[in-house]
């Protein structure tokens, strides 16, 4: 299957979607909602479900050939064998959103041969949209302006930006400046850390905390589209459809090799 066939009918309509999702979870936070748990302890809430739903029916519309492997849905083990499938994470953020803060956003990925090539990352506060293909470059839109290209920046070796948890950091400062060349820190949230990188704001980010497939392969596709990549720590590019979607440790880099 070649990535290149979906890229152009698809990349505008899966920002469509992330918006229409965006709009949804902010109307629901309007009503009020019950949180629930999930099997595993973390929360879920009317947002994260609907939003899932409606993502799922959408992509189904435009290609009912590609399964759909989501956190709220099912992740369907045909999809992993073949490597080509939606990766959604349909409220990334969640506990933020139940704490009634801004930072979530909706994520839309396709996958097609392990390897992410569209992607789509909404913000639903301040309505601002990232897209990216491997095909047609990286884009930033803000709600009601034209869209903007964005680029990865000339990294400076030995001096290089970081993105770090705006919540908790997983490397303390003297770590990412002694194994990186990092002197300054930006803090981000969410799956907006790909996107940081992907304006030219960083330089790298490195992840040595859990993360699956859905949290990450949306702002790995709008990265790499962007002139960046992410490796997993022995330098191999991270790939999807592993087993139970669990990523390994990884650095997501604003240039490629």
């Amino acid at each position: 299957m070649n990535k290149d066939v979906y890229q152009p009918h698809f990349l505008e309509a899966i920002g469509q979607i992330a918006t229409e999702a965006g709009a949804l979870i902010m109307d629901i936070r309007a009503q009020g909602f019950i949180t629930d748990h999930k099997e595993d302890a973390s929360p879920v809430t009317e947002a994260d479900r609907c939003a899932d739903r409606l993502i799922c029916d959408a992509v189904r519309q435009i290609a009912p050939d590609i399964a759909c492997v989501s956190e709220e849905g099912m992740q369907e083990e045909e999809a992993r064998e073949r490597g080509t499938f939606w990766c959604i994470d349909p409220l990334d953020g969640t506990k933020s959103f139940i704490r009634g803060e801004d930072e979530f956003t909706v994520n839309i990925g396709l996958v097609v041969n392990h390897v992410p090539c569209l992607g789509a990352i909404y913000l639903p506060v301040p309505r601002i949209l990232y897209l990216g293909s491997a095909a047609q470059g990286a884009w930033r839109m803000h709600h009601g302006a034209p869209k903007e290209a964005i680029h990865c920046r000339v990294p400076e070796m030995g001096n290089l930006s970081a993105v770090t948890s705006a919540r908790h950091g997983s490397m303390t400062q003297e770590h990412l400046r002694d194994r990186y060349g990092v002197t300054n820190t930006v803090a981000a949230s969410s799956s907006l850390k790909f996107c940081v990188i992907a304006e030219g704001r960083a330089d790298l980010y490195p992840r040595f905390g859990t993360t699956m497939e859905w949290d990450t392969a949306a702002g790995h596709a709008i990265l790499c589209a962007a002139g960046g990549r992410v490796d997993c720590l022995e330098g191999t590019p991270l790939r999807y459809g592993k087993k139970d979607f669990y990523n390994p440790h990884f650095v997501a880099y604003g240039w490629s090799i």
